[in-house]
């Protein structure tokens, strides 16, 4: 079968590969485009086996949603310039998509995840892998993507909170990585260590045991005011908790925070 320069501009554009690859391909496989797909990815594919040891310090998130289901996944490239290729972002864009199909909680990778890690790694020449991933079920959400897609969050939330109040709090949650919704999910634990760490402090400070362990109360009150999100001041309306924020009758259920390689 023979080919022409628009079927290998065709699989160039398809590909991403230079045009002496595509044409190459093409040749190999007597001009059948889908063959030459296949070549190309399963020659590069060879090659990019022995690159998947470099480190991955770049890459990007992505958030879907659709009919109650939602997802955050983090895919890693090498470097900075490739995270911020529309292509690039596109493939991360498509793997969220696919691991709306997973079950709730941690996604793990597919096949069809893979083969689009696989064009990555074939059209950038460089190493790149998925990350993590999360999914929530039966919920209203919402999401916030930093500007350079490194950081991210999304919220499930119940009852009735409108889109700008949503956005707004998944910012708070960015920029302020609370430990927990509230109290409850800090553990006795921690909250034990915190307060003997205070009550030991003061009692070197002189302070008798009965001022010690006020003072020490005092201390996990702040802490907890500080580190959970219902007790924290909202990032763009300090008079305000989050907890007044939201609208009577709406609850905040779980929140995914990613911050890439974290």
């Amino acid at each position: 079968m023979s080919f022409t320069a628009k079927d290998v501009m065709n699989l160039r554009q398809k590909t991403g590969l230079g045009m002496m690859d595509c044409k190459k391909a093409l040749t190999e496989t007597n001009g059948d485009p889908a063959a030459a797909e296949e070549w190309l990815r399963e020659t590069k594919k060879g090659k990019m086996d022995t690159r998947t040891e470099r480190t991955t310090g770049e890459g990007r998130i992505s958030i879907a949603e659709e009919n109650g289901n939602a997802v955050i996944i983090e895919v890693r490239t090498e470097t900075d310039f490739t995270a911020r290729n529309e292509n690039f972002v596109e493939a991360v864009d498509k793997i969220a998509d696919i691991a709306l199909g997973a079950d709730a909680g941690e996604v793990s990778l597919t096949d069809d995840m893979t083969k689009l890690i696989d064009d990555i790694r074939i059209t950038t020449g460089e190493n790149a892998n998925y990350a993590r991933g999360h999914k929530y079920t039966d919920g209203n959400y919402g999401q916030y993507i930093h500007h350079d897609g490194k950081r991210a969050c999304l919220l499930k939330v119940t009852g009735d909170v409108d889109g700008d109040t949503l956005r707004g709090i998944c910012q708070h949650i960015v920029f302020h990585d609370p430990m927990g919704i509230s109290a409850d999910d800090v553990s006795a634990e921690q909250i034990e260590q915190i307060k003997q760490d205070a009550i030991q402090e003061a009692k070197d400070t002189g302070k008798n045991e009965e001022i010690a362990e006020k003072m020490a109360e005092g201390k996990v009150r702040k802490y907890l005011q500080e580190n959970t999100l219902m007790a924290q001041k909202y990032v763009l309306d300090e008079s305000k908790t989050i907890a007044e924020l939201m609208p009577e009758g709406a609850t905040i259920e779980a929140f995914t925070r990613y911050t890439l390689g974290g």
